[in-house]
């Protein structure tokens, strides 16, 4: 792992097609990951080209999530790099209209924090 990018460089992966996110300052190349997620891919899509570190942390991910992530790891952020705003689909400026699935990332969240819940009551009850 000797590639180090700036955050200009991360920013310009953030579509479905090509989605870099940085945690804990390592870039982490999560395109092909996208169909895996168990808490779906908006809330990937959401974070693409920008520091996620604080979402990952939150969502407490498990011992086997850190491991994949870990095989998807690309690099570095550059430490003289500044953060830079992200254009993703959410916040374009191809216009105001509405679609009626905003807001719903946080039900994702949601859903994905039960997942995990009961994944571990039941890996713990046997």
């Amino acid at each position: 792992m000797s590639n180090v990018y700036s955050y200009q460089q991360i920013a310009e992966h953030n579509s479905a097609e090509d989605i870099w996110i940085v945690v804990d300052g390592k870039v982490y190349d999560v395109t092909k990951f996208m169909d895996e997620h168990p808490g779906g891919d908006e809330i990937i899509l959401d974070l693409a080209g920008q520091d996620a570190s604080e979402p990952f942390r939150d969502i407490g991910h498990s011992e086997e999530a850190l491991k994949i992530l870990n095989t998807l790891c690309v690099g570095r952020v550059d430490i003289n790099s500044k953060p830079v705003e992200v254009e993703t689909p959410e916040t374009s400026s191809q216009g105001t209209h509405t679609t009626g699935g905003e807001g719903s990332g946080k039900l994702v969240i949601a859903c994905a924090i039960v997942f995990f819940i009961v994944a571990y009551y039941f890996a713990n009850s046997l």
